[in-house]
């Protein structure tokens, strides 16, 4: 028999190297190279392989509708583009007691009552699972559960049961036989992924899958793991918050940024239908400093407050603090403001808050922070209905965004009765109770603001 042929494996990217060494070639990360024995990893996919399904004309196979599985959370519906899809992958990463296990075992307790799901885990007994049911008074109907790291056994009970679910918990406490490495390890993750895989591909199965994360807050093993499944979910919330949101950054079968947003109670996660109503619980009174913008996640328009606070330096190189949006891009617009504006900040502090623990990575909302800046500066409060959006240049124009008349829209139904917008985003028809300024250039939106 011959020997197997060891390559080197990165964890970060995924890339091969015929020998170890200390860096990566293909990315550059330090210390991420492990063994990986390729020769009966190909033996393996060549014995996969023999029992694929014959091609077949996709005109045969294109139905016009398309089967979707209700999870029971609209939110969590949502961001999966409508429910699961059968024979889908789904890898959902998220910090440790972030609500990972928690969202799946309601969403298998709502899934089995008219479908066959298997819940398997890993790091817990069964009768942990049970009691962790009884607590958050889920009803379990039909689902059943299996303490079993062996991916084969796994596969084993759901073909048996004819589950049409399968959730994993966790990916890396699983394991295939034939292979010299402890679980978790690079080769384990990627054999037991690649077999979850083929089973949910072959038979029409979803499966489920939980990834720890490292310490960057990226799922722990290699880059590959997450280009093999056909979606990826991630967890997110600030420490100390009862919130929770859940983002798709990779989706085969929906938008991907689409986002839900999630309330940790007693008794589990409760869904949030009115997001904008969470991040938009201000005060009674105006304050300097907070303005209101339509942030757009995915499909979903959101009204989300912006915070800043412009304060003289104390020291000689003032402070540039920005939580929930880019601090290059406040350092962007503190320079444009200065050059185009005539508002200097050079000998003040700046911090930039984005309310809620959202992170706004989309441009529209660099003329709410601009706003903010400058009411901030001048200690004056702008009014509470007023809503402000649009993208600044570098030559100090105020650009248009996507779907300008669907945020204008959604700031009328929550009572905006003002919008400040960029003057291409002027929409043909306005949105009853909503008188809207239009700015070109950054000076024309500061003078609205006054």
């Amino acid at each position: 028999m011959a020997k197997p042929r060891t390559v080197f494996v990165c964890s970060s990217c995924g890339a091969d190297a015929p020998r170890w060494s200390g860096q990566c070639p293909a990315c550059g990360e330090w210390n991420t190279l492990a063994p990986f024995a390729e020769a009966r990893i190909r033996g393996a996919a060549r014995n996969e392989a023999r029992r694929s399904e014959r091609p077949e004309p996709i005109a045969r196979l294109v139905t016009g509708t398309e089967e979707r599985l209700p999870t029971g959370f609209a939110e969590f519906d949502r961001v999966l583009g409508g429910g699961l899809v059968p024979g889908s992958v789904t890898l959902i990463g998220g910090e440790p007691g972030i609500g990972k296990s928690t969202l799946l075992l309601q969403c298998a307790a709502a899934l089995a009552r008219e479908n066959g799901v298997l819940y398997a885990t890993g790091e817990e007994s069964v009768r942990q699972v049970a009691e962790r049911a009884r607590r958050l008074a889920v009803d379990p109907g039909a689902l059943t559960l299996v303490a079993e790291t062996a991916v084969e056994r796994i596969l084993e009970f759901g073909t048996e049961m004819g589950a049409r679910v399968i959730v994993i918990d966790s990916i890396q406490t699983m394991s295939v036989a034939g292979l010299d490495a402890a679980p978790g390890a690079v080769t384990q993750l990627r054999e037991s992924t690649a077999s979850l895989v083929r089973h949910a591909k072959g038979t029409g199965a979803s499966v489920l899958l939980i990834g720890h994360v490292t310490r960057e807050g990226v799922i722990a093993g290699p880059r590959v793991l997450e280009h093999m499944v056909d979606t990826v979910l991630y967890f997110e919330s600030d420490s100390g918050s009862r919130f929770r949101v859940i983002r798709a950054v990779k989706n085969r079968f929906g938008a991907v940024n689409e986002i839900g947003v999630f309330a940790m109670e007693e008794r589990g996660l409760k869904e949030v239908r009115n997001p904008s109503a969470i991040f938009l619980s201000r005060g009674s009174d105006p304050v300097p400093g907070s303005v209101v913008t339509v942030a757009r996640e995915g499909t979903r328009q959101m009204l989300i407050e912006v915070q800043a606070l412009v304060d003289a330096s104390q020291i000689s190189n003032p402070r540039r603090v920005a939580v929930g949006f880019e601090a290059n891009r406040v350092a962007l617009l503190l320079a444009v403001l200065h050059r185009h504006a005539g508002v200097a900040l050079h000998a003040h502090d700046v911090f930039v808050n984005v309310v809620g623990g959202v992170r706004l990575a989309e441009t529209a909302a660099d003329l709410a922070v601009v706003a903010a800046l400058c009411s901030s500066l001048n200690g004056r409060a702008l009014p509470q209905d007023l809503v402000v959006f649009g993208e600044i240049g570098l030559t100090g124009e105020i650009r248009p965004v996507p779907y300008g008349e669907e945020r204008l829209r959604e700031a009328a139904k929550h009572g905006f009765r003002r919008a400040i917008v960029p003057r291409a985003n002027l929409p043909r028809q306005l949105p009853e109770g909503l008188e809207i300024v239009p700015a070109a250039k950054i000076p024309e939106a500061l003078a609205a603001l006054s």
